[in-house]
This record gives C-alpha cells, structure tokens and sequence, in this order.
C-alpha cells in the first residue's frame, strides 16, 4: 500500500489507514494552529504584552498560510505528497519546540511564523491527498473523516492543551505539543499509503465555469472563517468575560469540542447525498448560535447554551468547503486544497486582527454579532450560488 504504482483510490474502508493517519496528522496539525487561542491570558501576562497582542500570534500564523499556501503548492508539485506531508509535521514538531523555550514575545512570533509556513503546505496537500485516497463518489466522505482530526483538535487538543497550560504553564503545553507532533511523523510513515502528485486536468470547455465556481466557493469559505474567528480567536476571554474561572476554561472547550463532532458527523452523513441543504443548514446554525452569544451574554448559563449550538455547526464548515471545492474541478486536487487552505487563513488572521480591533474598541460583547453578520453574508453567498453549491454532488 505504501508504493505509489500500487495505490488505486477505491471505497472508504479500503483506504480506512490512510484516512486515519491523515486525521491523526490533522489532530496535531490544527491544535498547533489554535493552541494559543485557550492560552492567551497566560501568555499575554507571561510574555508582557495585552491580550489583543497576544491574539496576534493567531494573525502571524494565518497570514503565512494565506499568503504562502498556493505558491508553495505549486513550487513543491513535483516532489512527492508523503515526504512532502512528513516534512511539513517535522516543522511542526521544530516550531512548537521553539515557543516552549523562546524568552521573547519576538522569538514566540518568529516560532508560529515556522509553524504557518509548514501550515501552508499540509492543510493545501491533506485536502488533495484524501480526496485522491477514494473513488471520486466517496470524496465527501473522506473529507469529513479527516476533518474529523481538525474536531478531535478542538475537542481534546485545544482544550486539553489549555488545561496543561493553566496547570503547570504554557510552556509545558507547547512542548508536550511537540512531542505529539514528534510521534504523528512516526505514525504517518508507518501507515500512510504514497499517491501521486498532479490532478487530472480540467476540460477545455469546462474550465472557465468550473474556476468561477471555485472562485465562488473560496470567498464564501474565507467569509466563513473571518466570522468564525473573529469570535473563536477570544474566546477564553468571553468565558472569563461571563464569570468561568480561568481553570475552568479547558474543560469547557472540552465539552463544546466534543459538540463540533455533532457537526463532523452530519457531515459524514449528508455531503455525498445532499451537499446544499447540509452547507445552508449548517451556516444557519452557526449564524443563530453566535446572534445567541451576543444577546446572552454575560450570563454564563446562557453562553454556555449558546456556544453549543454555534460549536455544533461549525464542526461541520471545514468538510462542506473542501468537499464544495474538490466537486467543482477548478483546478488539481493540490491546488484546491491550497485555495481553501489560503482563504481559510486569510479568514482566520483577518478574523483574530478584527476581533482585536473590536475587543479594544467598542468592547468584548459586540464580538459575537460582528462574527454573526460575516457568516450571515456567507450564508447569503451559498443561497444565490446554486452551480457552486449544487443540490447534487
């Protein structure tokens, strides 16, 4: 399984260890993006810097990726998807090695901008490499699975990480993340099958619509995480805002964590028969659960309700726009999954440098509407787009 003459894509259950490894590195890969994100107040405090500095290492982060993901994809096309991957894992490894030991804010900033360079690569060649893991019919689904290591980062990465670092500091977090990443780049060589690199090319008459469509496609999905993460970036500050001790913030990213697998798993179900009405339901949802935040708090009772509701939604979002972008064709499977991976970011770094904005000007509790209103026009975006998100697989 591990020679590239010997894979040929075929169901879900045939390429089953592939898809595990792929969320295994998609585990490590995402809670070393948002690792910062339940750590912020310690590092804020640590490093002496504010908190709205502090979610800057956020924007550093995305920012290489957004800015990165598509020229590095098409530098590296030749070489092959498996080394390629392990390498971006070993960055990863160096990076969050770095962060654990650096005595400045500066070295900190340099450390993450490591771990994005490696950001842009991984996300752009997992998304191309799963869907070519799978006949074409079964490309929704196996997206789902390896986004469903992206949820498990939220559910146990993330919060497990801010749990660490609020018990013995987050240095120790970033360096047991490390070893994490250390043991992934074992895990990956081991049971990770080689595919090749390149995509079949797109039909003359149908390029133009099929890059519209993608064009369409990426812009909704950056829309989606700018107002994703201009409430997310902040949200142990929300938390704290409503009255949550800060020991307590890891556990409750825990539980809302383990709701995204709520979504992941709608994905898994629904994208291969019904993508439309799963991408329209589940931006809906998010919508209502962030306009709930917002009228909520800071009651904790009613924040914690609210932020369920949004974590349910969400967990599905990054499956809907990988799988939208593959079916469209635009371009190869790598440089589709660069375009998500870039839009994504830029939605990511604009999201964190937005809510730092808002959080130091009109105040925390406006956050959650401003993030409603940018998903909303997203969800807008799907509703009139019928041939970039289609009824029909």
């Amino acid at each position: 399984m591990t020679s590239t003459h010997h894979w040929q894509p075929g169901t879900v259950r045939e390429a089953g260890g592939g898809i595990v490894a792929l969320a295994l590195a998609t585990f490590v890969a995402i809670t070393t993006e948002l690792v910062p994100v339940g750590l912020l107040p310690q590092m804020s405090d640590d490093l002496a810097v504010t908190e709205s500095v502090a979610g800057l290492l956020v924007t550093i982060y995305a920012v290489m990726v957004a800015a990165l993901a598509v020229p590095l994809v098409l530098v590296t096309r030749r070489l092959p998807r498996k080394g390629l991957l392990l390498g971006t894992l070993v960055a990863y490894t160096l990076s969050n090695a770095l962060v654990a030991v650096a005595p400045s804010f500066g070295v900190v900033a340099g450390a993450r901008a490591l771990g994005g360079i490696a950001h842009a690569i991984f996300f752009s060649v997992a998304i191309g490499y799963a869907s070519r893991l799978v006949s074409p019919q079964f490309t929704g689904r196996a997206l789902a699975l390896v986004t469903a290591g992206a949820s498990a980062g939220f559910v146990l990465g993330v919060p497990l990480s801010t749990a660490l670092g609020a018990a013995v500091g987050w240095r120790t977090a970033f360096a047991v993340l490390g070893g994490a990443c250390a043991v992934a780049v074992v895990l990956v060589t081991i049971f990770l099958p080689a595919v090749a690199g390149g995509g079949a090319p797109v039909a003359d008459e149908a390029r133009g619509t099929n890059r519209a469509r993608l064009a369409v496609v990426s812009t909704t999905n950056s829309l989606t995480y700018l107002g994703q993460y201009t409430v997310y970036t902040y949200i142990a500050v929300l938390l704290i805002g409503a009255g949550l001790g800060e020991v307590a913030v890891g556990p409750v990213l825990l539980g809302l964590g383990a709701l995204g697998l709520v979504g992941t798993a709608y994905a898994v179900t629904a994208l291969d028969t019904h993508p439309r009405r799963s991408t329209i339901l589940v931006l809906s949802v998010v919508v209502v659960g962030l306009l709930a935040l917002g009228l909520l708090f800071p009651s904790l009772p009613g924040v914690l309700v609210a932020a369920a509701v949004w974590s349910a939604g969400f967990g599905a979002v990054a499956s809907v726009f990988q799988t939208a972008a593959i079916r469209t064709r635009g371009a190869s499977p790598d440089v589709v999954g660069a375009l998500v991976n870039s839009t994504a970011n830029i939605g990511i770094g604009g999201g964190a440098a937005l809510g730092a904005l808002v959080l130091a000007g009109a105040g925390l509790e406006w956050l959650p509407y401003l993030g409603a209103a940018i998903i909303a026009i997203g969800l807008v975006a799907v509703l009139v787009s019928r041939r970039a998100f289609p009824a029909l697989p």
